[in-house]
């Protein structure tokens, strides 16, 4: 039976015919009793958010749809009004949520209360519409120089030309972070490459983004030749040989590689390669964006390379650009800071 990201606590006394004939089994507690149009509501939206295939913003939204949940009991969820909605982020405000958090509980609403529209004249779109929550701070995003990015690469380079025991998880490794930085890919889009999204003749790869928006990426000529080592040592990791798995990269189980993985490997070849702060994967994505934006100067494809629906996303980068015309002309012209 599959495992829902919702549960239901033992005071719920009953689920809607559709709650039950989706043979889910919950997971997370709720903590009051619940109205049945409620928890059939939690249901359509968990399905909604699961069919678009982003496991963390599905996590996050229903984590913030059951506050919501919880906050009306068995009241009628569509009687939600604006000044519910209110009060309970002020409750949260008090303790100590980030505006950035109150920000994505207030979008998760939105979204969920939009489905429901849909299908529920009770309900309004536009419930929330009016609510405001204080303002996130802009994040820039961080990125590693390509001095350090270098640095990083050659570590799980030299890993990967020893003949170690470990040498074909090396050989893994070094195909992962070349293509994370070298296309740009979020980590779910990578580890959840299959070998038919890989084409090294054209040297293009295939990935599924945020709502299963599909994009082709080039593929740079050292990632190709990683990608063309890695597929050698491949078989090593396939336990049962009538395995029908098709992901390009499998972990030791026979599996598809988990993100959890990469995130180890990466983060002890930084430690190696003496990049001191901490690097993850979407850090090799901001550098991706960072130096193809200060060496292309186009905006335009930095978007569609990094699949971003919004330009805005990308004019972020604008900025880290900036901050390097900045460092070059400091270190560069003889007017730019005093000399000792």
């Amino acid at each position: 039976m599959q495992k829902s990201v919702l549960a239901i606590s033992a005071n719920v006394k009953r689920l809607t015919p559709a709650a039950k004939a989706s043979g889910r089994e919950p997971s997370i507690n709720v903590a009051v009793s619940l109205a049945p149009e409620t928890m059939e509501a939690l249901l359509t939206f968990e399905r909604a958010l699961e069919a678009r295939g982003a496991a963390q913003t599905t996590r996050r939204y229903l984590q913030a749809c059951r506050l919501l949940a919880e906050f009306r009991g068995e009241n009628p969820l569509h009687e939600t009004t604006s000044r519910d909605a209110q009060q309970l982020l002020g409750n949260l405000r008090s303790q100590n949520q980030a505006p950035r958090t109150l920000a994505t509980t207030l979008s998760a609403w939105k979204s969920w209360f939009r489905l429901l529209a849909r299908a529920d004249t009770r309900y309004r779109a536009d419930t929330f519409d009016n609510v405001r929550v204080p303002r996130p701070p802009k994040r820039l995003p961080n990125a590693l120089t390509e001095t350090e990015m270098a640095r990083l690469l050659d570590v799980v380079a030299d890993d990967a030309a020893t003949s170690s025991p470990n040498a074909s998880a090396h050989v893994r490794d070094q195909a992962i972070f070349e293509l994370l930085y070298g296309g740009g890919m979020r980590i779910s889009e990578l580890t959840g490459l299959d070998l038919d999204d890989i084409d090294l003749s054209a040297r293009e790869a295939r990935v599924f983004g945020k709502g299963r928006k599909q994009r082709i990426l080039p593929i740079g000529e050292k990632a190709c030749a990683a990608l063309e080592r890695w597929l050698v040592v491949r078989p090593d990791y396939v336990i049962d040989p009538g395995s029908s798995e098709r992901a390009l990269f499998l972990g030791e189980r026979g599996g598809r590689i988990a993100a959890t993985v990469v995130r180890k490997a990466l983060a002890a070849r930084a430690i190696t390669a003496d990049v001191s702060t901490h690097v993850h994967p979407h850090r090799l994505r901001h550098s991706f964006a960072s130096h193809v934006l200060q060496s292309s100067r186009d905006l335009r494809a930095v978007q569609e390379l990094m699949g971003h629906a919004s330009i805005a996303s990308t004019q972020v980068y604008t900025h880290l650009d900036f901050q390097h015309l900045a460092k070059v002309y400091d270190e560069a012209h003889p007017r730019a800071t005093k000399k000792k």
